[in-house]
């Protein structure tokens, strides 16, 4: 397993690039979510917002398509049509792998717009297709739907990866925070369900334990955007009861995790779910699953995306990206690359 940067020490301060964005998401009005409601805490200024911003400032354009053509569509789901948003480089009409992406939110906020920039800059990195797939959301559709829907998007994919150009054969996961945890369900699934696994899974910052008194929780009680009042919140509108996050698919650090895909799981110094995303790394290894585990220094939950303002969220889809070349057999050159990293 690697381990790149802190792991469980004492949290630290945002770094300069790092606070930058957090001071022009509150620059921007932002409310407390968890002071209100589910339905107004989707219309706050995001993390996204606040990288935008700095973006602006340094004379970037935040709608620069990065060369990457989106194509928005419906997958059917158990409780509707599952928005979902396909992102490949422009007019390129080869097969390509894929990469099914599940963005994050608590399973209550967030949207593809709000995670545009993972699946569009990791599109851009890896000449694979990215699938971003959405999901219902609490608490007007609780646990388990969101999971449920995450597993029928896979599935479609599976089953069509050809009609847009994928290849059936090449199919990896991804997700963000709530994300991450889906996508390591969706793994557990196919394996048990003995369909197509994927042939890997990154999980960035994924929930993946219950526990809100771990090392890392108590260390970033009060911090931004993510903090244990935010995730209590969260509980609160996904659940019908507490007890239900000891279901192993919420409680990934006790699920059975043998025979999984090679896996990634990158996390962030400042954020409460730093400590159950290095357990889960540890708990993949003991199943005798490839584990590479990153944590990269002064830096929130929700950087990942911000890989054009925030160094090490550049370095962190690096990292990603060789890892998924290298699952895809995109190339020797990756392989290379992530022997040196």
């Amino acid at each position: 397993m690697g381990l790149f940067g802190s792991s469980d020490n004492d949290a630290g301060q945002p770094d300069s690039s790092m606070k930058e964005v957090l001071d022009e998401m509150q620059a921007l009005g932002l409310t407390p979510p968890w002071t209100i409601s589910a339905q107004e805490a989707r219309k706050q200024p995001t993390p996204a917002d606040g990288a935008k911003q700095v973006m602006r400032k340094r004379g970037l354009d935040p709608s620069d398509d990065m060369g990457i053509a989106t194509k928005d569509f419906e997958i059917p789901g158990p409780g509707g049509p599952i928005k979902a948003r396909l992102y490949g480089k422009q007019d390129d009409q080869s097969s390509k792998p894929v990469v099914v992406y599940y963005h994050g939110g608590g399973w209550v906020i967030a949207d593809l717009d709000v995670y545009d920039s993972s699946p569009r800059a990791l599109a851009k990195a890896t000449d694979c297709i990215f699938v971003s797939c959405h999901y219902r959301q609490a608490p007007e559709d609780k646990f388990p739907a969101a999971h449920e829907d995450a597993w029928a998007a896979y599935q479609w994919v599976v089953q069509n990866a050809g009609s847009f150009g994928g290849d059936p054969t090449k199919i990896a996961v991804m997700g963000e925070s709530a994300g991450g945890n889906r996508a390591a369900n969706v793994s557990i699934r196919a394996r048990d369900e003995g369909i197509y696994q994927p042939l890997s899974q990154i999980l960035v910052y994924p929930i993946a334990d219950n526990d809100t008194n771990s090392p890392s929780y108590l260390e970033n009680a009060d911090a931004k955007p993510l903090n244990k009042p935010f995730m209590e919140w969260f509980i609160e509108n996904v659940f019908d009861d507490a007890s239900q996050t000891n279901d192993p698919r919420i409680k990934l650090v006790s699920a059975d995790l043998r025979g999984l895909p090679p896996t990634t799981i990158i996390a962030a110094e400042i954020d409460p779910l730093r400590s159950e995303g290095h357990l889960l790394a540890d708990r993949l290894e003991a199943a005798g699953v490839d584990v590479t585990y990153a944590c990269y220094e002064g830096v929130t939950h929700e950087f990942f995306g911000m890989g054009l303002v925030v160094k090490d969220a550049a370095a962190a889809q690096a990292k990603v990206a060789t890892r998924v070349k290298n699952a895809l057999g995109l190339g020797v050159m990756a392989k290379l690359v992530d022997a040196v990293s």
